[in-house]
């Protein structure tokens, strides 16, 4: 049973006699416990027996509850201090312990904290859409090629076209030997990687 107010009838029909609604309690939130009094005043003693006054609490013990008067009894509950139910009894005295009721208790852990950061109201971030390089990239990865080698080809792309300016250019026997170098040594650099 889940609630957040008990009701015990004090003096109801004869003088220090206590009736409680309910024999039992599971929670895991603050109670509040009523002290419904009926035909003449009363003084009430509450404590907390067992296990539940490790994770409960009462303000104060002693209650003086008037004629068809109510008299509450905030009783705290730290129910996420807990990872597993915690059994007790709430006893209610009365006629200076005469007469007395209990209600048996059991506190089971509370819901966990979530953090909630002010990143979840922002919309989430789509990846933008792959530029032609990207798809080249990955068209050419996909036949067998990686990222490393394709560098190798352009940078030696690059110097075999850089070394042909340079050739006609200058022209000459010479300039045409030093193409042909860089040409060899770009094929032999090209055969190393993709073996």
């Amino acid at each position: 049973m889940l609630g957040t107010e008990v009701t015990v009838h004090v003096n109801r029909g004869s003088a220090d006699a206590l009736e409680v609604a309910t024999e039992s309690l599971e929670i895991r939130e603050s109670v509040t416990l009523l002290l419904q009094g009926h035909t003449s005043p009363a003084h009430v003693h509450c404590r907390l027996a067992g296990d539940l006054e490790y994770v409960a609490t009462i303000d104060q013990a002693n209650y003086y509850v008037e004629p068809d008067g109510v008299t509450a009894v905030p009783i705290g509950v730290d129910a996420d201090a807990i990872e597993q139910p915690v059994e007790g009894r709430l006893e209610i005295l009365t006629g200076y312990g005469s007469e007395s009721v209990s209600i048996d208790v059991t506190v089971v852990p509370g819901t966990p904290d979530i953090d909630v950061d002010e990143s979840l109201s922002e919309p989430a971030r789509s990846e933008p859409d792959p530029t032609a390089l990207d798809s080249a990239v990955d068209r050419l990865a996909a036949v067998g090629l990686d990222p490393a080698t394709l560098a190798v080809l352009a940078l030696g792309l690059v110097a075999v076209g850089i070394a042909a300016l340079t050739a006609a250019t200058v022209g000459g026997p010479i300039a045409t030997v030093g193409v042909a170098i860089v040409v060899v040594g770009f094929a032999v650099a090209l055969f190393l990687l993709v073996r």
